[in-house]
């Protein structure tokens, strides 16, 4: 036997009570976007900022005395400081010690000593760079040498008199300054 429920229905009740909240149901896809909205109302000035940090180096020394090659290499010590910021170049040492990265220009003049060899290294780290040279002449003149280097923090720069077979020497004296050798940041 079947019974018709229809029949069997009621007149509708008052509402219940609001029952306990479900479980959230799966996130939907994201609607279009809406229209631009008014511009906003200009904010304030805000607090000034950091001064823009430029790195420098740069130093230029020279040396007064003359100095003549013997049986080893030579570190050329300088005993006149022209510029030396923030001293990167040690005049105890004679080299140069990169506390900032980048690019460098070196330049190094030296008077030669007539019916002497005149030769010299800019020196990187151990391994020479270039070389300034002189050959021996009845006549003494001022020599010169550059070159951009790409500096590593810790990096060395010196100049260092060659020991040759020949008696290598610059020449200077008390009174003016013959030989410089100096350099600076570039970039």
């Amino acid at each position: 036997p079947q019974i018709n429920m229809t029949i069997l229905k009621g007149e509708k009740g008052d509402r219940g009570e609001r029952g306990m909240q479900g479980k959230f149901g799966k996130t939907g896809m994201a609607g279009s976007r809406g229209h631009t909205g008014p511009k906003g109302q200009k904010g304030s000035v805000g607090a000034p900022g950091e001064r823009c940090k430029s790195h420098y180096a740069a130093f230029s020394v020279g040396r007064k005395k003359p100095l003549h090659s013997n049986d080893y290499y030579q570190t050329l010590i300088f005993d006149t400081e022209f510029v030396n910021l923030y001293d990167h170049f040690n005049m105890f040492t004679g080299k140069f010690y990169c506390y900032v990265p980048g690019i460098y220009y070196f330049s190094l003049n030296v008077h030669t000593w007539n019916q002497k060899e005149t030769y010299l290294h800019i020196m990187h780290n151990g391994a020479e760079v270039v070389i300034l040279y002189a050959q021996v002449s009845d006549r003494s003149i001022m020599q010169s040498q550059s070159v951009m280097l790409e500096l590593q923090e810790q990096d060395e720069v010196w100049v260092r008199l060659y020991k040759g077979e020949r008696e290598n020497a610059v020449f200077s004296d008390e009174y003016d300054t013959y030989i410089t050798f100096s350099g600076h940041l570039i970039k």
